[in-house]
Order: structure tokens, then C-alpha cells, then sequence
């Protein structure tokens, strides 16, 4: 398919991994795993060409957890401590969206994730947010 047939089918070409698709069966939408399939990108090829960014930001307003219980879900977690690169924003009535950055702080990417589940935002935190060593984060804090 083309990546106008995918999006018209609710799939984007570019960020779709077929290990994603297999996973359609656990959430009853196995009726989608044909069409995802014919969409996705293998996940070895997509690790070549995925951007990893220093930084990010997840902007929020907490009164719109209501609305985003899954990203409540995240930020109330202990997840985000496994993200040392992660700032989390609280900003008056917005809805949730994250922001990838370059080291020196500049916006390279901005996605909205009002529709991404709690495991959806920390995959993909694992596999766009760069490892931070250990020592990365000592020597940082250093005084």
C-alpha cells in the first residue's frame, strides 16, 4: 500500500513497526492485522532510520487528565524515573504532546499522543529517548 492507502486506513507508514500489528489480537482488532501488515516497516529497518533524541519534554495540563487517564496513568507511574532525559511540563489546558530535543534544547520533533495507551508512551520513550548512562547522570548533578 501507499502511504496516502495506509493513512486513509489509520496507519502512518513511516512510524508503523509490524511488531506492533502483531499485537492487534490482544486488543480484539485482529480484523486490522491484514491491512497493519501491509503497512508496517520490519523493525530492523526502521531501527536504522529512527531518530533518538537527548531530550524530551511531555507537555500536559493535569486538568485534562480526565479526558487522558492513559497518560495520567504514565506520569503517576514510576515510569518516568526510568526516563532521567524526561521532563514532564504541566501547561494550562493543554493537551498532552511530546516534545524531542536536540542537546542544546532546540525542538526537533513535536507529536501529540491524546491517542497512545500508557505502554505505547514508555515503548516509545525506550526506543526515540537516547540511554543515559548512569555516570552521565552523577557527573551532571556534580556541584
Amino acid at each position: 500500500f501507499s502511504p496516502q492507502e495506509c493513512r486513509e486506513l489509520g496507519f502512518i507508514k513511516s512510524q508503523l513497526l509490524c511488531s506492533s500489528c502483531k499485537s492487534l489480537r490482544d486488543y480484539g482488532l485482529n480484523e486490522f492485522k491484514e491491512h497493519c501488515l501491509e503497512c508496517c516497516q520490519k523493525d530492523s529497518e526502521t531501527s536504522l532510520n529512527l531518530n533518538v533524541y537527548p531530550k524530551a519534554v511531555l507537555e500536559v495540563c493535569s486538568c485534562k487528565f480526565g479526558a487522558y487517564p492513559q497518560i495520567q496513568a504514565f506520569i503517576k507511574s514510576d515510569r518516568p524515573a526510568k526516563f532521567p532525559n524526561l521532563t514532564i511540563k504541566y501547561l494550562r489546558g493543554l493537551d498532552p504532546l511530546v516534545k524531542l530535543m536536540d542537546e542544546h534544547g532546540n525542538v526537533k520533533e513535536i507529536l501529540s499522543i491524546t491517542k497512545w495507551n500508557t505502554d505505547t508512551v514508555q515503548e516509545f520513550f525506550e526506543t526515540r529517548l537516547a540511554k543515559v548512562d548512569d555516570t552521565d547522570i552523577l557527573n551532571a548533578n556534580q556541584v
